[in-house]
Protein backbone atom coordinates (compact mmCIF):
# COMPACT_ATOMS: atom_id res chain seq x y z
CA UNK A 1 0.00 0.00 0.00
CA UNK A 2 2.76 2.41 0.79
CA UNK A 3 4.38 1.94 -2.49
CA UNK A 4 1.14 2.26 -4.44
CA UNK A 5 0.22 5.72 -3.11
CA UNK A 6 3.69 7.36 -3.18
CA UNK A 7 3.52 8.26 -6.84
CA UNK A 8 0.17 10.04 -6.33
CA UNK A 9 1.57 12.38 -3.69
CA UNK A 10 4.01 14.08 -6.07
CA UNK A 11 1.44 15.94 -8.11
CA UNK A 12 -0.12 17.42 -5.00
CA UNK A 13 3.21 18.72 -3.81
CA UNK A 14 3.87 20.30 -7.21
CA UNK A 15 0.44 21.92 -7.13
CA UNK A 16 1.07 23.36 -3.73
CA UNK A 17 4.43 24.71 -4.92
CA UNK A 18 2.91 26.34 -7.98
CA UNK A 19 0.20 27.97 -5.90
CA UNK A 20 2.78 29.28 -3.51
CA UNK A 21 4.80 30.85 -6.36
CA UNK A 22 1.70 32.44 -7.91
CA UNK A 23 0.84 34.19 -4.69
CA UNK A 24 3.96 36.35 -4.89
CA UNK A 25 2.90 37.88 -8.17
CA UNK A 26 0.60 40.86 -8.29
CA UNK A 27 -0.55 42.99 -11.18
CA UNK A 28 -1.65 46.54 -10.95
CA UNK A 29 -3.87 47.91 -13.64
CA UNK A 30 -2.52 51.01 -15.47
CA UNK A 31 -4.23 53.28 -17.83
CA UNK A 32 -5.94 50.32 -19.54
CA UNK A 33 -8.67 50.08 -16.91
CA UNK A 34 -7.79 46.60 -15.59
CA UNK A 35 -9.22 46.08 -12.08
CA UNK A 36 -7.23 43.91 -9.66
CA UNK A 37 -9.13 41.62 -7.22
CA UNK A 38 -7.63 39.74 -4.29
CA UNK A 39 -8.49 36.18 -3.21
CA UNK A 40 -7.05 33.81 -0.69
CA UNK A 41 -6.22 30.26 -1.77
CA UNK A 42 -5.46 27.42 0.58
CA UNK A 43 -3.66 24.49 -0.76
CA UNK A 44 -3.53 21.47 1.36
CA UNK A 45 -1.25 18.68 0.59
CA UNK A 46 -1.79 15.56 2.53
CA UNK A 47 0.77 12.89 2.56
CA UNK A 48 -0.77 9.68 1.38
CA UNK A 49 1.95 7.72 2.84
CA UNK A 50 1.16 6.02 6.08
CA UNK A 51 -1.51 8.69 6.89
CA UNK A 52 1.25 11.33 7.36
CA UNK A 53 0.57 14.82 8.71
CA UNK A 54 -1.17 17.45 6.66
CA UNK A 55 0.85 20.37 5.15
CA UNK A 56 -1.02 23.58 4.47
CA UNK A 57 0.26 26.36 2.15
CA UNK A 58 -1.62 29.68 2.43
CA UNK A 59 -0.91 32.60 0.07
CA UNK A 60 -2.49 35.87 -0.93
CA UNK A 61 -2.77 36.07 -4.66
CA UNK A 62 -3.81 38.87 -6.96
CA UNK A 63 -6.17 37.86 -9.65
CA UNK A 64 -6.73 40.17 -12.63
CA UNK A 65 -10.25 40.64 -13.82
CA UNK A 66 -10.07 40.57 -17.56
CA UNK A 67 -13.71 40.93 -18.14
CA UNK A 68 -13.32 44.64 -19.03
CA UNK A 69 -9.92 44.49 -20.67
CA UNK A 70 -9.64 44.74 -24.38
CA UNK A 71 -7.34 42.43 -26.31
CA UNK A 72 -5.02 45.37 -26.92
CA UNK A 73 -4.79 46.33 -23.24
CA UNK A 74 -1.38 46.27 -21.67
CA UNK A 75 -0.36 45.99 -18.08
CA UNK A 76 1.89 48.65 -16.59
CA UNK A 77 3.78 47.75 -13.47
CA UNK A 78 4.37 50.94 -11.44
CA UNK A 79 7.30 51.31 -9.07
CA UNK A 80 6.44 51.12 -5.40
CA UNK A 81 5.51 54.35 -3.65
CA UNK A 82 8.24 55.46 -1.20
CA UNK A 83 7.26 54.59 2.29
CA UNK A 84 6.77 57.14 5.03
CA UNK A 85 9.60 58.03 7.32
CA UNK A 86 10.68 54.95 9.34
CA UNK A 87 9.52 54.75 12.91
CA UNK A 88 12.27 52.42 14.11
CA UNK A 89 16.04 52.90 14.29
CA UNK A 90 16.55 49.97 12.00
CA UNK A 91 14.32 51.46 9.38
CA UNK A 92 16.04 54.81 9.73
CA UNK A 93 19.37 53.19 9.18
CA UNK A 94 18.30 51.90 5.79
CA UNK A 95 18.26 54.72 3.26
CA UNK A 96 15.22 55.04 1.05
CA UNK A 97 16.09 55.38 -2.58
CA UNK A 98 13.69 57.52 -4.62
CA UNK A 99 13.55 55.91 -8.06
CA UNK A 100 12.76 59.30 -9.59
CA UNK A 101 15.89 61.49 -9.62
CA UNK A 102 15.37 64.99 -8.22
CA UNK A 103 15.20 67.88 -10.64
CA UNK A 104 18.57 69.33 -11.40
CA UNK A 105 19.29 72.47 -9.51
CA UNK A 106 21.98 75.00 -10.24
CA UNK A 107 24.28 76.16 -7.49
CA UNK A 108 24.29 79.96 -7.38
CA UNK A 109 27.61 81.41 -8.50
CA UNK A 110 28.86 84.10 -6.13
CA UNK A 111 29.04 87.49 -7.82
CA UNK A 112 32.18 89.46 -7.17
CA UNK A 113 31.89 93.18 -7.67
CA UNK A 114 34.66 95.72 -7.89
CA UNK A 115 34.26 99.44 -7.71
CA UNK A 116 36.38 101.33 -10.22
CA UNK A 117 36.67 105.07 -10.14
CA UNK A 118 37.26 106.57 -13.57
CA UNK A 119 38.67 110.05 -13.78
CA UNK A 120 37.43 111.75 -16.96
CA UNK A 121 40.21 113.01 -19.18
CA UNK A 122 40.81 116.69 -19.35
CA UNK A 123 39.40 118.49 -22.34
CA UNK A 124 41.64 118.15 -25.36
CA UNK A 125 43.65 121.27 -26.09
CA UNK A 126 43.95 122.44 -29.67
CA UNK A 127 46.05 120.02 -31.68
CA UNK A 128 49.72 121.00 -31.38
CA UNK A 129 52.90 119.02 -31.06
CA UNK A 130 53.49 120.18 -27.48
CA UNK A 131 51.48 121.56 -24.57
CA UNK A 132 50.66 125.23 -24.75
CA UNK A 133 49.11 127.59 -22.23
CA UNK A 134 45.35 128.20 -22.48
CA UNK A 135 44.13 131.25 -24.40
CA UNK A 136 43.13 134.33 -22.45
CA UNK A 137 39.47 134.42 -21.52
CA UNK A 138 39.01 138.14 -22.14
CA UNK A 139 40.74 141.01 -23.84
CA UNK A 140 43.77 142.17 -21.91
CA UNK A 141 44.28 145.80 -21.11
CA UNK A 142 47.53 147.42 -22.17
CA UNK A 143 48.85 150.93 -21.79
CA UNK A 144 47.38 152.93 -24.71
CA UNK A 145 49.76 153.90 -27.45
CA UNK A 146 50.49 157.59 -27.64
CA UNK A 147 49.28 159.60 -30.64
CA UNK A 148 46.23 161.25 -32.11
CA UNK A 149 42.60 160.47 -31.52
CA UNK A 150 40.93 157.72 -33.60
CA UNK A 151 37.35 158.74 -32.88
CA UNK A 152 35.11 157.80 -35.83
CA UNK A 153 37.75 155.49 -37.32
CA UNK A 154 37.11 151.80 -37.97
CA UNK A 155 39.96 149.33 -37.69
CA UNK A 156 39.56 145.66 -38.57
CA UNK A 157 41.99 143.28 -36.80
CA UNK A 158 42.49 139.87 -38.38
CA UNK A 159 44.27 137.34 -36.09
CA UNK A 160 45.57 134.74 -38.57
CA UNK A 161 44.49 131.07 -38.53
CA UNK A 162 42.47 129.54 -35.66
CA UNK A 163 42.79 126.99 -32.87
CA UNK A 164 40.95 124.06 -34.41
CA UNK A 165 41.89 124.43 -38.05
CA UNK A 166 44.10 121.35 -37.87
CA UNK A 167 41.14 119.22 -36.75
CA UNK A 168 39.00 120.12 -39.76
CA UNK A 169 40.95 119.64 -42.98
CA UNK A 170 37.67 119.10 -44.81
CA UNK A 171 36.93 122.78 -44.16
CA UNK A 172 40.26 124.55 -44.40
CA UNK A 173 41.41 122.66 -47.52
CA UNK A 174 38.37 123.70 -49.53
CA UNK A 175 39.32 126.03 -52.35
CA UNK A 176 37.97 129.57 -52.20
CA UNK A 177 38.42 132.68 -54.37
CA UNK A 178 41.83 134.30 -53.88
CA UNK A 179 41.44 137.30 -56.17
CA UNK A 180 42.27 137.96 -59.78
CA UNK A 181 40.76 134.66 -60.95
CA UNK A 182 42.81 132.49 -58.60
CA UNK A 183 41.81 130.11 -55.80
CA UNK A 184 43.50 129.06 -52.58
CA UNK A 185 42.69 126.80 -49.63
CA UNK A 186 40.18 128.30 -47.21
CA UNK A 187 42.80 128.58 -44.45
CA UNK A 188 45.90 126.91 -43.02
CA UNK A 189 47.01 125.73 -39.59
CA UNK A 190 49.91 128.17 -39.19
CA UNK A 191 53.30 127.45 -37.67
CA UNK A 192 54.62 127.11 -34.10
CA UNK A 193 57.78 127.46 -32.05
CA UNK A 194 60.08 124.51 -31.51
CA UNK A 195 58.61 124.29 -28.00
CA UNK A 196 55.10 123.94 -29.43
CA UNK A 197 53.65 127.41 -28.88
CA UNK A 198 51.29 127.87 -31.85
CA UNK A 199 51.14 130.82 -34.18
CA UNK A 200 47.36 131.11 -33.92
CA UNK A 201 47.75 131.67 -30.16
CA UNK A 202 50.33 134.42 -30.69
CA UNK A 203 48.10 136.05 -33.30
CA UNK A 204 45.05 135.97 -31.05
CA UNK A 205 46.70 137.28 -27.89
CA UNK A 206 48.58 140.03 -29.71
CA UNK A 207 45.34 141.03 -31.47
CA UNK A 208 43.59 141.38 -28.12
CA UNK A 209 46.30 143.71 -26.82
CA UNK A 210 46.08 145.70 -30.03
CA UNK A 211 42.30 145.88 -29.73
CA UNK A 212 42.65 147.33 -26.23
CA UNK A 213 45.19 149.94 -27.41
CA UNK A 214 43.12 151.09 -30.40
CA UNK A 215 39.88 151.16 -28.43
CA UNK A 216 41.58 153.30 -25.81
CA UNK A 217 42.59 155.65 -28.63
CA UNK A 218 38.94 156.01 -29.69
CA UNK A 219 38.74 153.61 -32.65
CA UNK A 220 35.92 151.22 -33.38
CA UNK A 221 37.52 147.79 -33.60
CA UNK A 222 36.11 144.83 -35.53
CA UNK A 223 37.64 141.34 -35.13
CA UNK A 224 37.50 138.73 -37.90
CA UNK A 225 37.16 135.96 -35.31
CA UNK A 226 35.86 136.04 -31.76
CA UNK A 227 37.66 133.09 -30.19
CA UNK A 228 40.85 131.05 -30.39
CA UNK A 229 39.26 127.61 -30.48
CA UNK A 230 37.28 127.74 -33.70
CA UNK A 231 37.78 126.97 -37.39
CA UNK A 232 38.48 129.65 -40.02
CA UNK A 233 37.01 131.85 -41.24
CA UNK A 234 38.26 131.39 -44.77
CA UNK A 235 40.63 133.97 -46.25
CA UNK A 236 37.98 135.37 -48.60
CA UNK A 237 35.56 135.81 -45.70
CA UNK A 238 38.19 137.65 -43.65
CA UNK A 239 38.76 140.07 -46.50
CA UNK A 240 35.04 140.58 -46.93
CA UNK A 241 34.66 141.49 -43.24
CA UNK A 242 37.02 144.42 -43.77
CA UNK A 243 35.26 145.46 -46.95
CA UNK A 244 31.80 145.29 -45.35
CA UNK A 245 32.99 147.35 -42.35
CA UNK A 246 34.31 150.05 -44.72
CA UNK A 247 37.47 149.89 -42.64
CA UNK A 248 39.90 152.77 -42.51
CA UNK A 249 42.62 150.23 -41.88
CA UNK A 250 42.83 146.42 -41.91
CA UNK A 251 45.62 144.77 -39.89
CA UNK A 252 46.31 141.03 -40.36
CA UNK A 253 48.63 139.59 -37.69
CA UNK A 254 50.85 136.53 -38.27
CA UNK A 255 54.07 134.83 -37.19
CA UNK A 256 56.57 133.28 -39.60
CA UNK A 257 58.10 129.80 -39.60
CA UNK A 258 61.38 130.13 -41.47
CA UNK A 259 64.76 128.54 -40.81
CA UNK A 260 66.34 129.35 -37.46
CA UNK A 261 68.78 131.92 -38.85
CA UNK A 262 66.04 134.20 -40.18
CA UNK A 263 65.02 136.97 -37.80
CA UNK A 264 62.87 140.12 -37.81
CA UNK A 265 59.47 141.37 -38.97
CA UNK A 266 58.17 142.50 -42.36
CA UNK A 267 54.94 144.21 -43.43
CA UNK A 268 53.26 143.08 -46.69
CA UNK A 269 50.96 144.77 -49.17
CA UNK A 270 49.40 143.66 -52.45
CA UNK A 271 51.43 144.03 -55.63
CA UNK A 272 48.19 144.30 -57.59
CA UNK A 273 45.43 146.83 -57.27
CA UNK A 274 42.19 145.17 -56.14
CA UNK A 275 40.62 148.60 -55.84
CA UNK A 276 41.66 152.10 -56.87
CA UNK A 277 45.09 153.70 -57.10
CA UNK A 278 44.17 155.67 -54.00
CA UNK A 279 43.55 152.53 -51.93
CA UNK A 280 46.77 151.04 -53.27
CA UNK A 281 48.75 154.12 -52.18
CA UNK A 282 47.04 154.21 -48.80
CA UNK A 283 47.95 150.57 -48.20
CA UNK A 284 51.60 151.40 -48.87
CA UNK A 285 51.39 154.34 -46.47
CA UNK A 286 49.82 152.15 -43.77
CA UNK A 287 52.59 149.56 -44.22
CA UNK A 288 55.30 152.19 -43.79
CA UNK A 289 53.66 153.57 -40.64
CA UNK A 290 53.33 150.10 -39.05
CA UNK A 291 56.95 149.25 -39.92
CA UNK A 292 58.11 152.42 -38.19
CA UNK A 293 55.93 151.71 -35.17
CA UNK A 294 57.41 148.22 -34.71
CA UNK A 295 60.94 149.50 -35.23
CA UNK A 296 60.21 152.19 -32.65
CA UNK A 297 59.67 149.40 -30.07
CA UNK A 298 63.17 148.15 -30.79
CA UNK A 299 61.98 145.20 -32.89
CA UNK A 300 64.31 144.31 -35.79
CA UNK A 301 63.33 144.32 -39.45
CA UNK A 302 63.76 141.06 -41.31
CA UNK A 303 67.34 140.24 -42.15
CA UNK A 304 66.27 138.05 -45.09
CA UNK A 305 62.73 138.60 -46.37
CA UNK A 306 61.42 141.71 -48.09
CA UNK A 307 63.40 144.90 -48.04
CA UNK A 308 63.71 147.31 -45.14
CA UNK A 309 60.81 145.66 -43.31
CA UNK A 310 58.45 145.90 -46.31
CA UNK A 311 57.41 143.31 -48.90
CA UNK A 312 55.02 143.75 -51.84
CA UNK A 313 53.44 140.41 -52.84
CA UNK A 314 50.92 139.16 -55.37
CA UNK A 315 50.03 135.73 -53.91
CA UNK A 316 48.10 136.55 -50.73
CA UNK A 317 44.30 136.27 -50.97
CA UNK A 318 43.65 138.51 -47.98
CA UNK A 319 45.47 141.36 -49.72
CA UNK A 320 44.21 140.68 -53.24
CA UNK A 321 40.54 140.60 -52.19
CA UNK A 322 40.59 143.68 -49.97
CA UNK A 323 39.32 146.99 -51.29
CA UNK A 324 40.33 148.82 -48.11
CA UNK A 325 43.83 149.93 -46.94
CA UNK A 326 45.24 146.60 -45.79
CA UNK A 327 48.53 145.19 -44.50
CA UNK A 328 49.62 141.73 -43.36
CA UNK A 329 52.40 141.54 -40.76
CA UNK A 330 54.81 138.69 -40.10
CA UNK A 331 55.84 139.85 -36.65
CA UNK A 332 58.82 137.55 -36.24
CA UNK A 333 60.26 134.11 -36.95
CA UNK A 334 58.86 131.54 -34.50
CA UNK A 335 61.68 129.11 -35.41
CA UNK A 336 64.32 131.55 -34.24
CA UNK A 337 65.06 130.90 -30.56
CA UNK A 338 65.27 134.57 -29.56
CA UNK A 339 62.08 135.62 -31.31
CA UNK A 340 60.26 132.45 -30.26
CA UNK A 341 60.85 133.34 -26.60
CA UNK A 342 59.60 136.88 -27.16
CA UNK A 343 56.51 135.87 -29.14
CA UNK A 344 55.53 133.21 -26.58
CA UNK A 345 55.60 135.65 -23.69
CA UNK A 346 52.93 138.12 -22.58
CA UNK A 347 55.51 140.92 -22.46
CA UNK A 348 56.57 140.20 -26.04
CA UNK A 349 52.99 140.11 -27.30
CA UNK A 350 52.31 143.48 -25.64
CA UNK A 351 55.43 144.88 -27.29
CA UNK A 352 54.29 143.83 -30.76
CA UNK A 353 50.80 145.22 -30.10
CA UNK A 354 52.19 148.60 -29.01
CA UNK A 355 54.35 148.86 -32.12
CA UNK A 356 51.43 148.08 -34.44
CA UNK A 357 49.11 150.45 -32.56
CA UNK A 358 51.67 153.25 -32.80
CA UNK A 359 51.79 152.76 -36.57
CA UNK A 360 47.98 152.70 -36.99
CA UNK A 361 47.55 155.80 -34.83
CA UNK A 362 50.27 157.61 -36.78
CA UNK A 363 48.61 156.67 -40.07
CA UNK A 364 45.00 157.50 -39.13
CA UNK A 365 45.69 160.46 -36.85
CA UNK A 366 48.39 162.10 -38.84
Amino acid sequence: MRNRFRPAALPLVLLATLLTVSTSCSATAGPTGLTPTTATSAATATSAANGGPTSTASASTTAIDTSTASPQSSITVLPPTPSAAPSTPEAAASPTVDPTPPAATSTPVPVVTKTVTVTPPAANPPATSKAVPPPPATSKAAPPATGGSLAGKVVVIDPGHNGRNSQHPEIINKLVPAGFGKTKPCNTTGTETNAGFPEYRFNWQTAQYLQADLTAAGATVVMTRDSDDGVGPCVNVRAQIGNDANADAVISIHGDGESAGVRGFYVMTSAQKPASDDIFARSLALAGAVRDGLAGQGLPKSNTLGSGGLWVRSDLAGLNLSVRPTVMIECGNMRNATEAALMSSEAGQREYARGIAAGVIAYLGG
